[in-house]
């Protein structure tokens, strides 16, 4: 397995595992598992191969429907189990975006993208699956919470990966991506950091 798909597939199947605990928070059925997991583990990737006019990920390969399918169905029978699925929701999510963000770095790399698109579709890849998961599950998407450091970790991930493509090669390059959105993401989830708000101002006069 190459790198690359390896990715991939775990980011399908971290992802997946968010939705699933989504799933299990709104109390769906088996049916609305699988659905949901597929829809967030394949999402983000799924909207970068379609932008790079590529055939999705699980058409050309339909093994990322059956791990999605998998990580639904163990969150079915185990989230009972864990003592705060919204906490194991948030750190997974965590974890899916350090390594989705390198797979859309790594497939726009490898189909030679310019730098700006190279970072674009980290982002895209990392983001958007999260995005989609909580539009349907009516939660307010992580990716507008006041401040959070989420789009911004992706996207200093990706930054982070183009300049160690100047000193290294590829691997070192998704490995410095992966860290970097990690320790962001982990840092805005346990210390609190994040971004200024906009506060408003009275009018001057």
């Amino acid at each position: 397995m190459t790198a690359l798909a390896f990715l991939d597939y775990a980011s399908v199947f971290i992802f997946a595992l968010t939705g699933a605990f989504a799933a299990s928070r709104a109390q769906l059925d088996i049916v609305g598992f699988v659905f949901l997991a597929s829809l967030v583990g394949m999402g983000g990737g799924t909207i970068r191969d379609l932008l790079l006019d590529r055939p999705p990920l699980w058409i050309t390969d339909p093994t990322y429907l059956g791990v999605a399918a998998v990580a639904a169905v163990l969150v079915f029978f185990l989230a009972h189990l864990v003592g705060s699925r919204l906490r194991w929701l948030v750190w997974l999510d965590a974890c899916a975006l350090s390594v989705a963000v390198p797979a859309g770095f790594a497939v726009a790399l490898a189909t030679g993208q310019p730098w700006p698109i190279v970072l674009l579709m980290g982002v895209v890849t990392g983001t958007f699956g999260g995005l989609m998961r909580d539009v349907v599950v009516n939660d307010v998407p992580v990716v507008l919470v006041q401040g959070e450091l989420y789009v911004t970790a992706a996207a200093a991930g990706g930054i982070a990966g183009l300049a160690a493509l100047s000193i290294g090669d590829a691997s070192f390059a998704l490995l410095i991506c992966a860290l970097t959105t990690l320790i962001l993401r982990a840092g805005s989830l346990r210390f609190g950091w994040c971004l200024p708000t906009y506060k408003s101002r009275a009018p001057r006069r």
